[in-house]
């Protein structure tokens, strides 16, 4: 009898095939479980904004063999600068500083990262797209699961992978609301015409309170972004035209490019806004549901912690499912408990990284951009960032992985 043969549970649904999703069901299929992906968009969903991936998460990418594609597809961002509303620099940063990141760490466009994942695992995995789960039901050998569109199906196991705002999440826990933490902030991001011809250049314009960016990692298009305090009142979340108008309201009096922007935004076919918040549960899972990545533990939009979470956590979820043949009452307890100090410490960073992101009025820019541009020119500047790189670091490598 084969290893496979002797799992408890061998067919396993995961709800999104972002990041999370995908970089779980490589790892199941690789140890013999059937696996099946649905996602709510008709095609795998390209473009987004630039992410990290840092610490141990680049050793999840070494273990699956697409380190050379990880290297293909990074941004190589060449540096940035700081900007006043004509246009002018008030601080120039090369890489090294604009990213933040210890060698070897790499940045990618999350669409990239998805086209990777999704390469990788398209031969071995079930993909439902343009479809989604509404209702699970869970019973002694299975669940039970309705979508959408598809007919009721059984799976041993169901992983939601679906990100801040999880169905499956809902369903098997609860209201979004009993586990949300906000940071108080907002964020829009989106592509736009690359019309200043920014060469892996980032461009960031701050007013108070409120922060607009601007970056290309090819010549033709180029990414936008907003951040500002969020209202008492959001859009719905499945109103774009509302949350656009909000977006235009808020940066009217911005200044530099901003108007070009948001002239620009209708027209941009990846248009995205959400809080700036961060999910916070007791537990990962229930009986034969759990969930990873931003569903299970998401850090903040603007963390630049999410991604590499998400690829531990698919590695760890999946090795300890391996390693209890299938097991969920063994596996899903083991997968908090190693995750949770290395969750934690990242959770904890990426709020402070959120919070302290937007300088909140004119003077605390001067102070921000003062120290930016003393930085630059700091000839043991590698070690004046030691302070704030070796945080980062700690946080990115606070687990070890277990050779599942």
């Amino acid at each position: 009898m084969t290893e496979t043969q002797q799992f408890t549970n061998k067919t396993v649904l995961i709800s999104g095939a972002s990041i999370a999703g995908p970089a779980l069901a490589y790892w199941l299929t690789r140890y013999g479980f059937t696996v099946t992906i649905v996602e709510q968009s008709q095609t795998l969903r390209e473009g987004g904004y630039k992410v990290d991936i840092r610490g141990v998460a680049m050793d999840v990418v070494e273990r699956m063999g697409l380190m050379p594609q990880l290297r293909q597809a990074s941004t190589d961002m060449r540096g940035g600068a700081w900007v006043d509303a004509s246009g002018k620099a008030l601080a120039t940063l090369g890489p090294e500083l604009i990213g933040l990141r210890s060698p070897g760490d790499d940045e990618v466009l999350r669409g990239d990262l998805a086209r990777i994942l999704f390469d990788a695992t398209k031969g071995d995995v079930e993909y439902l797209f343009g479809d989604s789960i509404t209702d699970m039901t869970q019973h002694a050998d299975g669940v039970t699961v309705g979508f959408r569109n598809a007919a009721p199906r059984v799976f041993d196991l169901v992983i939601g992978a679906d990100g801040m705002h999880s169905a499956v999440r809902r369903i098997a826990f609860g209201p979004e609301e009993q586990f949300a933490r906000h940071t108080g902030m907002a964020v829009c991001a989106f592509s736009v015409p690359n019309d200043l011809g920014l060469d892996r250049w980032e461009l960031v314009h701050p007013t108070p309170g409120k922060v607009v960016q601007l970056y290309s990692t090819q010549h033709t298009t180029a990414k936008a972004q907003f951040i500002f305090p969020a209202p008492d009142q959001l859009p719905d979340r499945r109103d774009i035209a509302a949350q656009q108008r909000l977006v235009t309201e808020t940066f009217a009096d911005a200044g530099w490019e901003a108007p070009n922007l948001l002239r620009a935004m209708p027209e941009s076919p990846d248009f995205y806004f959400d809080t700036v918040s961060q999910i916070h549960l007791d537990h990962w899972w229930d009986n034969r549901v759990a969930v990873v990545g931003d569903a299970a533990y998401c850090p903040s939009p603007l963390s630049g912690q999410g991604t590499s979470m998400a690829l531990v956590g698919a590695y760890v979820l999946a090795g300890e499912l391996r390693a209890a043949r299938g097991d969920q009452y063994a596996a899903f307890p083991r997968y908090q408990e190693a995750m949770s100090d290395y969750i934690s410490r990242n959770q904890t960073l990426g709020w402070s990284n959120a919070t302290q992101m937007v300088a909140t009025d004119r003077r605390a820019i001067r102070t921000q951009t003062t120290m930016l541009r003393m930085l630059r020119h700091m000839p043991w500047k590698g070690l004046a960032l030691r302070p704030i790189i070796k945080p980062i670091e700690r946080a990115a490598n606070a687990i070890t992985l277990a050779d599942y």
